[in-house]
């Protein structure tokens, strides 16, 4: 299997989730949708700041999606509307279901 996969996890100010959401439709929603990856931005169903988004695609993809020019201005743009710094993570599956 050449999948690799990423979990991030964020935790928004109260009330900000939505915000937060608003500022990753607007820089990473048209390269997403243009890419191999597959993409899940996720609202915790046990905490209402919390969002963990997950990506799987292969190593390449996966490792250049920090890398866009946007990628910045994103993170700066969500500075002041997280509560923490968010926690990433790069996980290997070993199993995968996919439903193509």
């Amino acid at each position: 299997m050449n999948r690799n996969a990423s979990l991030v996890m964020l935790k928004a100010k109260p009330g900000q989730r939505d915000e937060v959401r608003r500022v990753w439709e607007k820089y990473a929603r048209d390269y997403i949708a243009g890419s191999t990856l597959g993409f899940y931005y996720c609202y915790d169903d046990g905490d209402p700041d919390r969002i963990i988004v997950f990506g799987l695609g292969d190593p390449a993809s996966i490792r250049e999606f920090a890398q866009q020019p946007w990628f910045s201005d994103y993170q700066r743009d969500t500075q002041a509307l997280l509560a923490e710094s968010g926690e990433i993570r790069s996980v290997t599956p070993q199993y995968v279901k996919d439903n193509a």
